[in-house]
């Protein structure tokens, strides 16, 4: 067994009730989706274990990307392509929405919620998840290229990458550019999981495990955690 296995299961498997970052966005859509409706993803590129995991909930899942490879997206029931501008859907016309690591992409994250409130039914929520800009992940992101976050993060995905501007990236602004868009703030959450971006090297891992353990021991560290949840209501 390699020694990532290893410390993933004796750091945090082991630890009871511990859910990894999919796992614990998953539970938030879970919560909010029901079987059955119609659900908008805002980029969802051309596969993902979420997409899969709504559609297998019985979700139907309407996918809306600047990227045409996510046409291919076998988990989609219906795929149209986003200008960068308005969404070419119908107001009302969606139970729910949700947007995985796609907001620190906006140049423009007002226009883009705004758009979010238009298509959603009322009452219908809106979940995403979004990295924190104050986490060292994302203040390294900025200065480092691309390539060399993949190769910290031991995969690649394939997938283009795309420019992040952190303009919605923290609790605060979340909040408010929710609210100015129409919608109505559920809830935010901040949390710091496995230290992903460690499995190249023990020399990462280690000290990014003691980052992981402070950040979460003491509630008032909470605003450098890796990400925020978000769930919004129209």
């Amino acid at each position: 067994m390699r020694w990532q296995h290893r410390y993933m299961e004796r750091f945090y498997r082991s630890r009871p009730g511990w859910l990894d970052g999919n796992q614990e966005f998953l539970a938030l859509c879970d919560r909010v989706f029901s079987p059955g409706s119609r659900v908008l993803e805002i980029g969802p590129g051309s596969g993902s274990a979420i997409t899969a995991h709504l559609k297998a909930r019985g979700i139907r899942v309407v996918g809306l990307d600047v990227d045409g490879a996510a046409a291919a997206n076998p988990y989609l029931h219906e795929f149209r392509a986003y200008d960068g501008r308005k969404f070419p859907f119908e107001d009302a016309s969606f139970d729910g929405a949700l947007a995985d690591y796609v907001i620190e992409h906006l140049e423009d994250p007002s226009s883009v919620l705004r758009e979010v409130a238009r298509v959603l039914r009322p009452g219908a929520p809106f979940v995403f998840r979004t990295p924190n800009r104050y986490h060292y992940v994302a203040l390294a992101s900025r200065v480092l290229p691309d390539r060399l976050s993949v190769w910290a993060r031991r995969r690649d995905s394939g997938h283009r990458t795309y420019k992040k501007y952190f303009r919605c990236n923290t609790s605060l602004v979340c909040s408010r550019t929710l609210v100015q868009a129409g919608l109505r703030v559920g809830e935010i959450r901040l949390i710091e999981k496995e230290p992903s971006y460690g499995f190249r090297s023990r020399l990462l891992f280690l000290p990014m495990l003691a980052y992981e353990r402070i950040v979460n021991r003491f509630e008032c560290l909470r605003y450098f955690r890796a990400n925020i949840l978000g769930l919004a209501w129209k």
